[in-house]
């Protein structure tokens, strides 16, 4: 189909009705679309105060032409704006515009590095959390207990709450594997929890499991802390006891019993192919299912090697494609569309050639993630997040392995070697309508 014609106007000729093209980058202007119908006098002001001197308008998309009498007097209107007094006005105008589109930008910019903050911050204070509960397990067992269910039972109120909570990428560095691995673990299963409906206190049993997953591994050596490809059979036995080594300890912290079955669980499997009692089916409990599901997944992501780990994206693939048979299909089913096709720390291209990297997910729309995008003409410091569900023009069109950017894109996007998350409330606004 043939693209309709189109010509430019003088920016002073704008009418409500007019089928116009902004040719911006998306960056520059406030609009969810660089191409729309005029619908208000406010979006006229708005692109009058972009500085350009004429615009493209295309007369086969738009309610009015040139040359009707409403365009005439506008054209005779302009005609006679070389006025002094008329030409400072609006200058006067434009240049108050631009500044609010700045500031309404900086505050933008201000609460988004805020949000990151306060999800970074409280990520790590559950790390210390952590690192306090195994200090105390031995001398403060019950006092370690109600550190981490005061810390579970706030976690569950605020998800459990009004509004949508999204999981957020953190940035890299957060802590070490021992440490960040249970509270990714936790922040991720309490998520999946909620898209599954589970009551209240299965959310803090699963919270307590998820925390306290691996604390018996305090009491094996070192080198069997971390599951290796390479362990000889008597390494691997040794290392399957931290179960239970962990179900000793959650009972000198007196955890409930449902707390107790989800850790004695959380390498069980539905296939019977996991351990220490090969399990199958309705044998394992809710908790213990999506315990299992999204530790196996954290450890793709990270694990004890590094150089081993595979990207979010590879890591959902290789779950749905080869292991799939061994999980819960509800809480599998319900673990993709949370995370979404391009889970956050994904690297994608887009649609229109540029990379991104995934940052959150909207489990309603999870091929709309919201995305940081490489823009070389924007410092990466200032640069907005860009939501996919309000850019209908713009998807991804594939996942990449951080090997396979451009340097300037690797280096401006920088890839997380160590994968963290938490959660944030959902806005319920587009990026053009939040209130600076």
């Amino acid at each position: 189909m043939n693209e309709a014609p189109s010509e430019f106007i003088d920016i002073q000729q704008l009418q409500i009705g007019m089928f116009i093209e902004l040719e911006l980058g998306w960056m520059s202007h406030p609009f969810p679309k660089g191409s729309f119908k005029i619908s208000s006098e406010k979006q006229i002001e708005v692109i009058r105060g972009l500085g350009l001197k004429r615009i493209r308008y295309v007369p086969g998309k738009s309610d009015i032409a040139l040359g009707s009498p409403v365009a005439e007097v506008l054209e005779s209107t302009a005609a006679g704006s070389s006025e002094t007094g008329e030409a400072e006005a609006e200058r006067a105008q434009a240049e108050a515009e631009e500044l609010r589109l700045r500031k309404q930008r900086s505050d933008l910019l201000s609460a988004q590095q805020r949000d990151m903050a306060v999800c970074e911050r409280r990520f790590g204070e559950a790390i210390r959390q952590y690192k306090l509960t195994v200090e105390q397990l031995n001398s403060k067992p019950r006092a370690a207990m109600e550190q981490c269910l005061g810390m579970v039972n706030t976690f569950v109120g605020e998800l459990l709450g009004d509004g949508e909570s999204v999981i957020r990428l953190l940035s890299d560095g957060m802590g070490d594997k021992a440490s960040m691995h249970p509270v990714n673990v936790t922040i991720v299963s309490l998520l999946l929890g909620k898209s599954l409906g589970l009551p209240l206190s299965d959310m803090v049993d699963l919270g307590m499991a998820a925390f306290l997953h691996d604390i018996g591994k305090t009491q094996l050596p070192d080198r069997v802390r971390w599951l290796e490809e390479n362990f000889s059979s008597a390494e691997y036995k040794l290392y399957q006891e931290h179960v239970g080594q962990g179900v000793t300890l959650g009972r000198r912290m007196e955890l409930t019993a449902g707390a107790l079955q989800a850790i004695a669980q959380h390498h069980e499997l539905i296939d019977g192919s996991g351990f220490p009692a090969h399990l199958k089916g309705d044998s394992l409990s809710m908790p213990a299912k999506i315990l299992a599901l999204v530790n196996r997944y954290e450890n793709l992501c990270n694990p004890g090697r590094p150089t081993a780990a595979i990207t979010p994206h590879e890591a959902l693939s290789l779950i749905f494609a080869q292991l799939k048979t061994r999980f819960d299909s509800v809480a599998l089913s319900a673990f993709i569309r949370m995370m979404g096709v391009y889970p956050p720390g994904s690297i994608v291209q887009l649609v229109d050639e540029r990379f991104a990297l995934v940052v959150s997910v909207n489990s309603s729309r999870p091929l709309k993630p919201r995305v940081l995008v490489h823009e070389p003409c924007v410092s990466k410091h200032e640069a907005l997040i860009l939501d996919l569900e309000y850019e209908p023009t713009i998807g991804i069109r594939r996942s990449l392995k951080s090997a396979s950017l451009p340097k300037a894109a690797l280096e401006y996007l920088a890839p997380r070697q160590r994968i963290c998350y938490f959660f944030e409330k959902l806005s319920d606004l587009p990026p053009d309508e939040v209130t600076p």
